[in-house]
């Protein structure tokens, strides 16, 4: 079972349709049991990473998704809670990952980032299994998560940023897979057939 944390994400619904497209067996929820017990974990996002962090707090979310041993994927703000904190609404995240998340401030680019752009893969990280290097995903962002030691994919938009991470079990992406076509849905099947 996977557990589609509900906290008013932009994007849960369209990420379910992809879940229901890939015939998974999962719920949509906030409650912190359901949460506990799933096999799996995917927090969404799209929205102001300060106003999420009321969301999951009021939920009382946040210390459980820290304590969380099984496979978890962040997704575009998703992804961005993960961090220690971020510039967006000088907000706390969850600190799962010892980075700032950053607002693009590049000259000559539009910001939001906003359509489709090519990743490097860093490595053989599972999630990123039988996806070429410099394939395309669909981006929607203002804010960027900087290179560090837990980064897995780059992108470069005005500056080089992480297109996706990994700590232990706790797995993001900045793109949003539910959007990117054929490679997309590759992710998002990689991460169910993770242990």
């Amino acid at each position: 079972m996977i557990a589609l944390i509900d906290y008013g994400a932009g994007n849960t619904a369209s990420v379910s349709n992809l879940l229901i497209e890939l015939n998974s067996d999962f719920i949509i929820t906030s409650d912190k049991r359901e949460i506990s017990k799933a096999d799996k974990i995917i927090l969404p996002g799209v929205g102001e990473a300060s106003s999420a962090m009321k969301e999951l707090e009021k939920y009382e979310l946040v210390d459980l998704i820290k304590s969380i041993t099984k496979p978890f994927l962040g997704i575009c703000l998703g992804m961005q809670l993960l961090c220690n904190q971020t510039e967006e609404g000088n907000a706390s995240c969850l600190e799962v990952i010892p980075v700032t998340v950053k607002k693009f401030d590049t000259k000559g680019f539009k910001i939001p980032h906003m359509g489709w752009n090519n990743i490097t893969n860093n490595n053989s990280e599972n999630l990123l299994s039988d996806i070429k290097d410099e394939e395309f995903f669909y981006f929607a962002h203002s804010f960027y998560v900087p290179l560090n030691n837990f980064t897995t994919s780059t992108c470069n938009y005005g500056v080089n940023f992480s297109a996706s991470i990994r700590y232990k079990n706790f797995y993001g992406v900045q793109f949003h897979p539910e959007k990117s076509a054929q490679q997309g849905t590759k992710i998002i099947k990689n991460f169910l057939e993770l242990c």
